[in-house]
């Protein structure tokens, strides 16, 4: 009889970066973690300024910004199990009338439960495509919501399980500032409405997904569309047939890695810093970009760094490191490939051979792939655990709360988009949702 030694097989990969904080906050692990208030229910930083513990801790949060009530006591004291037990339960009795919907940035304790699982280009699909139900439940941050209700069928209902979850590069990017901004630029280009004897515009203004109901119903105004990081590059190819040039915002990254891989110079893609005149940059470089980047950032993606592959690359040899294009400029270029979370969540699960991933992106989507697909070693870049603050304000708790208060008659935390705002942001999504990505993204 042969006898497996257990100590030499590879130990299970536990899905959940809140098991991972809790143990490095107790002393259990000897990993380290961006901020140790990440152990602590999101409940205790509702009532304070602030993005909270994680990525964006360190990000301004403007003046206004949603915020959560208290979340009764019960489910702030409830454990794991019996949150898990309570939110079953409550899908079973709402049956089809609910539908829940998470993003891969959320944690395992909340993805656990969703009916569909994706990034931001998947859900905002799938939120056409459930028409049946009369909530939606979104676990993602605010503006995600936002888009649900844009795009979801009259009658339904679009729940945050807890409206602090916003997000700090949307926020980079408010609308008066970037109403002042294509002020300014009319001032340089003229009319902004009226095609040159090319039939192109002076500027198609383009917004990432991750941008408020107002900034996408500006740019459907301005005859602009909105991207995914899976998308990006048909998107750009779709403003570039009708304008001169574009204004992509909030995420100077992802606007930046794409151009440049689509041919664009560098030269050609000045930052516009919204609390400068001109964006900081004079008419003759305005006059000759092709892309105008937005001065915003996402902050889980700026904590990757060259030297962080350059260890990868030493102390794993032959590792296969794959990056998200909101990273810099650098970081894509010093990876192996770059894309969307469906591209990387895709392309790990399509090696057919072991292989050692190192992954640039949020470290709930890396924690989750590293236990779902134990034949490949995979890893974050970061070798410190900092989940995206926002993402991370949803918690078990606040989504028991939500399908329970459904249960008894109750919608809470609906979020609406006036309809002002939602018909020129519709029109802007609806092309979006027509420049398809390529299949493999």
């Amino acid at each position: 009889m042969t006898v497996t030694d257990l100590t030499l097989q590879p130990r299970p990969v536990d899905a959940s970066v809140d098991h991972e904080i809790q143990a490095i906050v107790a002393g259990e692990s000897t990993a380290e973690t961006c901020n140790t208030e990440l152990a602590a229910g999101p409940w205790n930083f509702d009532t304070r300024p602030g993005y909270g513990p994680g990525s964006s801790m360190g990000d301004v949060i403007p003046t206004g910004a949603p915020r959560q009530g208290e979340l009764p006591v019960e489910y702030r004291e409830a454990p794991e199990e019996e949150l898990a037990d309570r939110i079953r339960a409550a899908k079973q009795t709402l049956g089809d009338r609910v539908v829940v919907l998470g993003h891969y940035y959320q944690r395992e304790e909340v993805v656990a439960h969703a009916d569909v699982i994706g990034d931001s280009y998947q859900l905002a699909v799938a939120a056409t495509e459930r028409t049946a139900a009369e909530a939606i439940v979104f676990c993602g941050v605010h503006f995600m919501a936002e888009t649900a209700d844009l795009l979801s069928a009259d009658g339904q209902a679009v729940i945050l399980p807890n409206l602090a979850a916003g997000c700090s590069m949307a926020d980079m990017a408010d609308i008066d500032q970037v109403e002042e901004c294509w002020e300014q630029l009319g001032e340089v280009f003229g009319d902004m409405d009226t095609p040159d004897a090319d039939g192109l515009v002076p500027v198609i203004p383009v917004t990432y997904m991750n941008s408020s109901a107002a900034i996408k119903g500006f740019v459907g105004r301005h005859g602009g569309i909105v991207c995914t990081s899976s998308n990006a590059r048909a998107v750009l190819e779709w403003a570039f047939e009708r304008g001169r040039r574009v204004l992509f915002f909030p995420d100077q990254h992802l606007g930046r890695n794409t151009a440049k891989a689509m041919g664009v110079p560098l030269e050609q893609m000045p930052l516009w810093n919204p609390r400068k005149p001109l964006g900081g940059s004079d008419e003759d470089t305005l006059t000759g970009s092709r892309v105008i980047l937005w001065h915003g950032f996402c902050s889980v993606h700026r904590r990757f760094t060259v030297d962080q592959i350059d260890k990868a690359r030493a102390e794993h040899p032959g590792v296969r490191v794959i990056v998200h294009p909101e990273c810099p400029m650098d970081v894509v270029d010093a990876a192996d490939e770059s894309g969307s979370t469906h591209y990387i969540r895709s392309a790990i699960e399509n090696a057919a051979e072991p292989t050692t991933f190192a992954v640039g992106t949020e470290i709930n989507l890396v924690q989750r792939l590293a236990a779902e697909n134990p034949r490949h070693e995979i890893f974050c870049l970061d070798p410190v655990v900092c989940p995206c603050s926002t993402m991370y304000r949803i918690h078990p708790g606040y989504l028991a709360w939500v399908l329970e208060r459904l249960v008894a008659g109750e919608v809470v935390n609906q979020v609406s988009v006036p309809q002002d705002v939602a018909d020129p942001a519709r029109l802007a999504l609806e092309r979006m949702l027509a420049a398809k990505p390529p299949a493999t993204s």
